[in-house]
């Protein structure tokens, strides 16, 4: 066999196995093949085989900054290793037919496993943004760090409903903010809502770890220099890795001098959950009666389950309502093995519409 087809041949093996990262080495040794063979036979022909070597040397170079940057690979809590990183970061959506990604109980296992480990620094805020174009005020900590969007009109519509997420809206009032996410955790939809007597932030996020998380949330409310007004805090014990999830700061505007604060601050963290995730084995339904919601959730376990949900009322596509629904058929808010319980909640203000995003855990010592 001629040297230029044995040149050839490596090439095409190197691009197709760089896919999978391992082809960077017979591509560089048809590359090398080929500048010699153009050094001495000067044919156009030799130019295909140094192209396709270049692209399977490119290809996993590429992978590799896609990953971990212009740096060395981190420490990874989940357990994956150098090259199943790679691989589910660049392939996400082939992660589970490849058998990167495990869905369900080994993931469990691993979480119960850690739910002892101690908050380390990658679970601390890396990314802030500021949704509003307004400047923050001076004295403010986040008026240097970078923003990962300017606004939440810049994401496409595509992304907006991808998975049947809920879709970016306004609310019914303007209201700045700018705040702290984890690694992984996507902010997918942003709401303010503002009544005679509550005021309300409503983030919806995504949890794009890889892995269980347990997160919490401090909102604080601000005046225009800046100052803290008043604080509201919340926990979401446990969602599964691509799940959607809710948080809501509730102010009394008593709290608030009887009107809307300036701006607020979100600050999200997230740790190895303490509780297991149920969600797998828990259907939620919503059915509209007139004015109310009644929330009905089945558990088809052989556990007590708690369920955590969300009920989002729309009005076109304004938020004009926010319903933190716990349904329960015992003393101690879970629900039964094998069976259903319900909740109504009435709206008071006019909606045509509801969303609803909830989360499950087993209800350990209920």
């Amino acid at each position: 066999m001629h040297i230029t087809t044995i040149a050839l041949i490596i090439s095409i093996i190197g691009l197709i196995s760089s896919f999978f990262l391992v082809g960077i080495i017979p591509s560089l040794v048809s590359f090398i093949m080929g500048i010699k063979l153009l050094i001495e036979e000067r044919s156009i022909d030799i130019v295909r085989i140094i192209a396709i070597s270049f692209a399977g040397i490119l290809l996993p170079i590429v992978m590799y900054l896609n990953t971990f940057g212009l740096h060395l690979p981190d420490r990874d809590d989940s357990g994956k290793n150098f090259y199943q990183r790679i691989m589910i970061n660049n392939y996400s959506n082939l992660g589970v037919g490849l058998g990167l990604i495990e869905e369900s109980e080994p993931e469990t296992v691993q979480a119960e496993e850690n739910t002892d480990a101690p908050v380390s620094e990658d679970d601390e805020i890396v990314y802030y943004s500021n949704t509003d174009p307004a400047p923050a005020p001076e004295d403010k900590p986040s008026e240097n760090l970078p923003a990962i969007f300017e606004s939440l009109d810049s994401i496409s519509a595509s992304e907006r409903n991808k998975g049947g997420i809920i879709s970016i809206a306004p609310s019914d009032d303007d209201m700045p903010s700018y705040g702290g996410l984890p690694v992984g955790t996507m902010l997918i939809a942003q709401y303010f809502r503002s009544d005679d007597h509550n005021c309300n932030p409503v983030l919806v996020l995504q949890n794009k770890t890889g892995d269980f998380c347990r997160y919490e949330c401090a909102f604080t409310a601000r005046d225009k220099d800046g100052n803290s007004l008043a604080t509201s805090e919340k926990t979401v014990e446990v969602v599964k890795d691509g799940n959607v999830f809710v948080f809501e700061g509730r102010f009394d505007k008593k709290e608030l001098g009887g009107k809307n604060p300036d701006s607020f601050e979100f600050s999200i963290t997230k740790r190895s959950p303490y509780e297991k995730d149920m969600s797998t084995q828990v259907s939620v339904y919503t059915a509209v009666d007139g004015s109310s919601a009644i929330l009905t959730a089945e558990n088809r376990s052989d556990v007590k389950v708690k369920v955590d949900a969300y009920v989002l009322f729309f009005d076109g596509t304004e938020l004009v309502d926010c319903m933190w629904m716990i349904p329960q058929n015992t003393s101690q808010v879970c629900i039964e093995p094998g069976s259903l319980a319900s909740i109504r909640g009435d709206a008071y203000y006019r909606f045509d519409r509801v969303e609803t995003i909830y989360t499950a855990y087993e209800a350990v010592g209920e």
